[in-house]
């Protein structure tokens, strides 16, 4: 997912914008999830950028996704940038 949210909306209140937006990446994320993982791969992992244009996006963390989301709310964005792309991962053995 590549994609510019524009935060505001005729009939839908500033808040509402940004709660579908935070529902629709939760959904994308659950479904790419749901995709068959290819051979010797144990999970999928997602390389996600944020910001207030292509250009300006930084990487950030999975989990970091709706603290942005809520950060572009408190500083009253009129639009964001988020890349959300999955990549199948192998976890990393413990070392004794």
């Amino acid at each position: 997912m590549k994609k510019t949210f524009a935060l505001s909306h005729p009939k839908l209140s500033y808040q509402r914008v940004i709660e579908n937006a935070k529902n629709e990446v939760k959904k994308y994320i659950k479904a790419e999830k749901a995709h068959t993982l290819p051979e010797g791969a144990d999970f999928w992992g997602f390389e996600c950028k944020f910001g207030q244009t292509p250009k300006d996006a930084i990487r950030i963390h999975e989990g970091d996704i709706n603290v942005n989301i809520s950060s572009a709310e408190s500083q009253h964005w009129k639009s964001f940038y988020l890349e959300v792309v999955p990549v199948a991962k192998t976890r990393a053995k413990r070392s004794e």
